[in-house]
């Protein structure tokens, strides 16, 4: 992956970053054949770097990735104003008398839910069990990776 950037006095706007079929490949979870056959069949546009070498864009790969994410449908007929709702398996249920930990996975997705034991009791939760973890947040943390402020 490589980027510039332009560094101002007081602010610094990066570029869009450009991505080797290899980290594109990752963050898709495929493999490189899997995206030298987009690329190929121009499902994926690719440029070429300074070095010769292919890169993907990351506004399209981020646009192609967006594209290709289907989630389960939701088995529930109820509407909701929360938007992440995720649909998965439940995989593990840690739980003393009082409180209980409820691992899923939804699609490529770790869900852990910490809710009360009475609750996982009351709505049947069992390893194997179908369920919509319902994600209502107003604090997101975003990182990238390099940690420079």
């Amino acid at each position: 992956m490589r980027s510039g950037e332009f560094r101002g006095r007081a602010n610094r706007i990066a570029t869009v970053p450009q991505f080797r079929i290899a980290d594109a490949a990752r963050l898709l979870g495929v493999s490189d054949d899997t995206v030298r056959r987009w690329v190929d069949a121009g499902t994926l546009p690719v440029q070429v770097d300074a070095s010769n070498r292919k890169v993907i864009d990351g506004a399209r790969l981020a646009e192609f990735a967006r594209s290709q994410a289907h989630a389960a449908p939701d088995p529930s007929a109820v509407g909701r104003s929360a938007r992440n709702r995720f649909v998965g398996l439940v995989t593990e249920i840690i739980s003393d008398r009082v409180m209980s930990q409820v691992e899923m996975q939804c699609g490529p997705h770790r869900v852990v839910s910490l809710m009360s034991t009475e609750a996982v009791k009351e709505l049947g939760l069992e390893p194997g069990s179908l369920a919509v973890a319902v994600v209502k947040s107003t604090h997101v943390v975003v990182e990238t990776p390099g940690g420079t402020s």
